[in-house]
């Protein structure tokens, strides 16, 4: 199988997703948005696609113009019946491609927080992996929506929407399913003053919380990408 990865950020990498479509041989492209390279011209020739997270919102087309086309395309790939994930900014443009309206500026929701699935999640292939409630990592402000004909899967305390799914194979998950603890640790390491403005006391507690949910997030995300990667064999 072949999957194509737009990956939007610096170090916002496949990480889990990409562990699990190596595990099942999958020959993975990764187009890097942030290396100036271009949004792919279409499906052909790919099985599935991998939008990933980043700083930008998933309205910001004036500072980055290939933002339209990448939600385009997470569409071209969900009409050829394809499965397509977008994690955060990439869950963000998704719901843009199908019709849902785009909100901005929201409270930041940052760390390992609970995402608990709702009972369409709970029956779902991909999402009742983490049922009953899984600690997943969380770094977003901006939220969605939901577009028109898709089911609700999961939510937390702060967002109704975590996951989305639309037909039988497109899913939009807000929280990163994607990032163990070495990830984090690396965003730690290459965003430090960022998360210090963003939340300064992030540092002072990263360690414990790393040691109560670290173990349980990797288990959980770790699951719910093999189970996404499931769809496209």
């Amino acid at each position: 199988m072949r999957v194509l990865a737009i990956e939007n950020y610096a170090n916002a990498t496949l990480g889990l997703v990409g562990a699990g479509l190596d595990a099942a041989g999958a020959e993975t492209r990764v187009v890097r948005m942030h290396g100036g390279e271009a949004v792919p011209a279409g499906h052909d020739g790919w099985d599935g696609l991998v939008m990933l997270g980043g700083a930008q919102s998933a309205l910001d087309d004036a500072e980055h113009p290939y933002l339209p086309e990448e939600a385009a395309l997470a569409r071209v790939f969900g009409e050829a019946g394809k499965p397509v994930l977008g994690i955060c900014l990439g869950a963000q443009l998704l719901a843009r491609a199908y019709g849902a309206r785009n909100i901005l500026g929201r409270p930041l929701e940052f760390g390992w927080r609970e995402v608990r699935p709702t009972q369409a999640g709970e029956a779902d292939p991909v999402v009742s992996t983490i049922v009953p409630a899984a600690p997943l990592f969380h770094w977003h402000l901006d939220t969605f929506t939901l577009p028109p004909g898709a089911v609700r899967l999961a939510e937390s305390d702060q967002t109704s929407i975590q996951a989305f799914r639309i037909g039988q194979a497109i899913y939009g998950v807000q929280f990163h399913c994607e990032a163990d603890t070495r990830m984090v640790a690396s965003w730690n390491r290459d965003y430090r003053e960022e998360i210090e403005a963003a939340t300064p006391d992030w540092f002072d507690r990263h360690a414990q919380e790393e040691a109560r949910h670290g173990a349980s997030a990797d288990a959980a995300g770790r699951a719910l990408a093999n189970a996404w990667v499931g769809l496209l064999r």
